[in-house]
């Protein structure tokens, strides 16, 4: 595992090409392969948050509406919060990490 951990806002993690990414987490080469996020056991790639709230909702997830700033979904039978930003634009390789781990076989992260 090669790259710079980078430490901001409470959080670590680990800049794997730390050329093709700045510290704020914007891409800035053109020859960055982008990632997204693939819903497995239709092999259907994530486009918008209504297709995964679909995907979601059928693995047993509830959507919380607390937060207006926040598209946030919760397991009953877990402790799990999947907390994503309002706007899919922002919608980053972090959060897609973090859905895959916490629906393991269902969801995986792939280079476009």
């Amino acid at each position: 595992m090669s790259g710079v951990w980078v430490f901001r806002n409470g959080v670590v993690r680990l800049v794997e090409n730390p050329g093709a990414e700045s510290l704020d987490g914007n891409r800035q080469g053109s020859n960055t392969r982008r990632k997204v996020l693939v819903h497995t056991p239709s092999n259907e790639v994530i486009t918008s948050y209504a297709v995964l709230e679909r995907n979601l909702l059928s693995l047993g997830w509830e959507r919380y509406y607390d937060d207006p700033d926040l598209l946030q979904f919760h397991k009953r039978s877990t402790v799990h919060l999947i907390s994503l930003p309002k706007d899919f634009n922002k919608f980053k390789s972090m959060h897609m990490y973090d859905i895959v781990v916490k629906n393991r076989n269902v969801f995986e992260v792939r280079d476009m």
